[in-house]
């Protein structure tokens, strides 16, 4: 059994997983966070699903090594083709994707049973929210759309601003266009696109309700480490440390608007896979 003041490991293609991150750090305050952003390899939904089961491998690897006691995939395109693979190889280990908080979050927010999806090419590739979605309600329908360039505009903090919105719009409009399939519900599948959910209301308007995994991703992790007796005690004081594979000064520029508070430079370590 893992000690309660391990760390939680949670790790990304890049610097999105912090919106992940942050929504950890509200619900469990005591917690200590590693968090791995493979910024090396950003971005990861225009890779081959080997290569993407390779990095997750990986990633999950450095972490375990770390003595975690939890895992965290925080990357859409991750859990799409590692969750199950890095549960069975970590079977003492509790391990959290995305996907599946994400799916719920949809299905119970949904009005009309019509649910839109954008997500990377790999994520949307895989099926994995149709499957998820349609596990909890098969009645749902579902329509999705890859947004290649979305995690580009994240990671270089272009999040507002007519351009952006117009960039969004490209790849949001054709998901609302037909008045008989009209979408109450978008699910933001990827971890990137919290930071561009002001801009994306503004595209898709206020009466579509918009979805994102973090809170419901942090929720669940709560739920596992108190069922497995984990939780770290309430005197202590959760501390995040971040571990990168490329350009940390940039991770550490962007990754306020992420956190949304700067983010101590003294915390992020440059590291090799």
């Amino acid at each position: 059994m893992a000690n309660k003041s391990a760390a939680i490991g949670v790790f990304d293609s890049g610097v999105g997983g912090l919106s992940v991150v942050q929504q950890i750090q509200a619900q469990l305050p005591h917690e200590n966070i590693l968090y791995l952003g493979d910024t090396a390899r950003v971005p990861y939904g225009s890779k081959s699903t080997d290569s993407v089961l390779k990095y997750t491998r990986q990633c999950a690897d450095k972490l375990v090594a770390a003595d975690v006691k939890a895992l965290v995939i925080a990357c859409n395109t991750a859990a799409s083709v590692g969750t199950e693979v890095l549960r069975a190889s970590y079977p003492n280990i509790p391990i959290i994707g995305v996907i599946e908080p994400g799916a719920s979050a949809a299905v119970s927010h949904t009005k009309n049973g019509h649910v839109a999806v954008i997500a990377t090419e790999s994520t949307i590739a895989a099926g994995s929210y149709v499957r998820a979605i349609h596990a909890l309600n098969p009645d749902i329908e579902v329509r999705t759309s890859a947004c290649s360039l979305f995690v580009s505009l994240a990671e270089e903090g272009w999040v507002d601003g007519s351009l952006v919105e117009a960039i969004l719009a490209r790849y949001l409009n054709p998901l609302f266009q037909d008045p008989e399939h009209h979408p109450d519900t978008l699910v933001l599948g990827c971890t990137h696109y919290p930071v561009l959910k002001a801009a994306i209301a503004n595209v898709v308007g206020p009466r579509i309700q918009l979805v994102d995994s973090a809170n419901t991703t942090a929720g669940q992790l709560k739920v596992a480490l108190t069922e497995l007796g984990l939780l770290q005690d309430e005197a202590s004081v959760g501390r995040l440390q971040c571990w990168v594979t490329d350009g940390p000064e940039r991770f550490i520029r962007v990754a306020r608007l992420f956190l949304g508070h700067e983010l101590d430079p003294n915390l992020v370590q440059l590291v090799d896979l």
